[in-house]
């Protein structure tokens, strides 16, 4: 309960706080490329419940890829969109799956359901709690896109090496997580922007 009240309170002070900079984003998001401001994507939540994650669009409308990978030089990534991505400011948005208590600031991070079934058993472990805005896996794996770059076949380096190792510090922090070891990742986090 003190989680879910901490949430709540700490992202509704955010998406006040940071309005004007919520503004001034979808603004250039519209002046700089075609489409809407959000990105909306499918992602596996706590007990295998779907829900649409937040973010600030960052790439190109009208791609046809079906990726769901992105690796740094993608082209469907604009300019502005990789300033949003590089600064992480792209992810600001899920202070409103934050708020609708579809997601918590701190937890293992959502996976898409393709992805989730993949490891379905790992995942009934991790999904008995609400995936997070930051966990381990976000500070250290926060040039993820550069390490998938340098892979022949990104995808399969995603799945096969990537995905695995955040598998297990989702898992490890099933296994430590506490109201002051959330507060020191949140403040790893922000040290790491």
């Amino acid at each position: 309960m003190l989680k879910r009240t901490f949430d709540f309170v700490c992202a509704a002070l955010g998406l006040a706080i940071l309005s004007p900079l919520f503004l001034g984003v979808a603004a250039a998001i519209k002046l700089t490329s075609r489409g809407p401001v959000y990105f909306r994507q499918q992602r596996m939540g706590i007990n295998f419940t779907p829900f649409k994650i937040f973010k600030f669009r960052t790439m190109e409308k009208n791609d046809a890829t079906d990726s769901l990978i992105t690796v740094r030089g993608d082209q469907r990534v604009t300019p502005f969109g990789r300033f949003l991505r590089d600064t992480k400011i792209d992810e600001l948005p899920q202070l409103i799956n934050v708020l609708k208590g579809e997601m918590s600031l701190v937890g293992p991070r959502p996976e898409v359901p393709e992805y989730v079934e993949k490891f379905h058993s790992d995942y009934e472990e991790i999904l008995r709690v609400r995936p997070g805005m930051t966990d381990e896996a976000s500070v250290l794996y926060r040039n993820e896109e550069d390490i998938l770059a340098q892979a022949g076949d990104p995808q399969t380096a995603y799945v096969n090496e990537v995905l695995p190792k955040k598998i297990g510090l989702a898992k490890a922090y099933l296994r430590k997580h506490s109201f002051l070891y959330d507060l020191s990742l949140i403040a790893r986090t922000l040290a790491r922007l």
